[in-house]
């Protein structure tokens, strides 16, 4: 791409065309030559752009984005190989960002790219130096699990059961090429649950929520990848998928059609590695709240008491950790406190 149509496509000044592109679909068909000559050369362009309309199409939330920002996620997505699709590989999904401008918070609209567990398995795979799977382990299925010098973990029967909520482990294997002994993580649903709620940013509208399968094979499969020999482009999915869990993903659209995006943590933000996975629900996902600046608490008091009295929580050790994961200040409300009561009288009951 030329210095000038990098600059059209960039500060929103389309070349040949009339008026500047309003929207996505429009930037989409004026600037397809520019995106063409962005891709890898195994993938078509007229492909590329079929598909990212599809994605646009079933998330009606993206029209409500900045169009450059859904333009850059293709281009991304286009990059690294991984089409936004309903194959897992991918997705575009709209997130809200609370930016201060002057004295006051300004809520907006952006749209992040999202690598998809199948789509880092594929990056994996077809990096040829390493094999990795993932997968779940239901209550009605019996395991061995040996760590240590040596690591094995074998699944002896088959289960029945689809519902997600009877779902006791995920895991993840790896196999380096050349190496002796596979890598292994297996973690209880406790465990993944805990490791959301510490990391979200974005609160009951994590797609965690609808999609907890997809969510704990991508936290375990993050995991092992870390220490498996990573391509370039598995590191930079990697760094994606964990700056769009924060919602500080911020793809510049220069830096996506150059093939330049780095991750650069927020000097407010914590620091910590979220390793978690954004972004495997359905592609008409769900719009999150990136938390503001300022320390703001990842989960408010209100959206705390919504999600006790909605009754999503039907487990009382996966309540309780959930609870345990909340900020001080929450927790420790005499309204929260009510709530919670009542939601674990409420389990309790349907026990009985």
């Amino acid at each position: 791409m030329s210095t000038a149509d990098l600059k059209s496509v960039t500060t929103g000044a389309a070349t040949g065309v009339a008026d500047k592109p309003k929207d996505f679909p429009a930037m989409l068909t004026a600037w397809l030559p520019e995106i063409k000559r962005a891709l890898p050369k195994h993938l078509n362009g007229d492909r590329m752009a079929r598909i990212a309309l599809t994605a646009f199409r079933r998330t009606p939330k993206l029209a409500e984005c900045d169009p450059r920002s859904v333009f850059a996620a293709v281009i991304q997505a286009s990059q690294l190989g991984l089409e936004p699709d309903t194959l897992g590989r991918s997705y575009l999904l709209p997130y809200k960002q609370n930016k201060k401008v002057g004295n006051k918070w300004v809520t907006t609209m952006e749209c992040q790219f999202i690598p998809g567990w199948k789509g880092l398995v594929d990056l994996m795979n077809r990096s040829g130096q390493g094999t990795v799977y993932t997968g779940v382990i239901f209550s009605d299925q019996e395991y061995e699990y040996v760590d240590g010098s040596k690591r094995e973990l074998k699944i002896t029967n088959e289960t029945s059961l689809v519902d997600p909520t009877q779902i006791t482990h995920a895991y993840a294997v790896g196999y380096v090429k050349g190496g002796v002994f596979p890598i292994i993580e297996l973690w209880r649903m406790a465990k993944v649950v805990k490791h959301r709620d510490r990391y979200n940013k974005v609160g009951d509208k994590h797609y965690s929520f609808e999609n907890l399968e997809m969510y704990a094979r991508k936290v375990v499969l993050l995991q092992v990848l870390k220490y498996m020999p990573c391509s370039a482009e598995l590191v930079t999915a990697m760094a994606l998928n964990d700056a769009a869990e924060i919602g500080n993903q911020k793809i510049d659209l220069r830096d996506a059609i150059e093939g330049t995006w780095e991750n650069v943590p927020d000097p407010e933000d914590s620091g910590d590695d979220p390793s978690t996975g954004a972004g495997d629900g359905a592609p008409a996902g769900p719009t999150g709240t990136a938390g503001a600046p300022g320390g703001e608490p990842a989960i408010t008091l209100a959206d705390a008491i919504a999600a006790l009295d909605n009754g999503r929580h039907t487990d009382q050790e996966l309540l309780a950790v959930w609870a345990d994961a909340l900020p001080v200040d929450v927790r420790s409300h005499e309204r929260f406190a009510k709530a919670y009561r009542a939601r674990l009288d409420a389990i309790k009951g349907k026990k009985q």
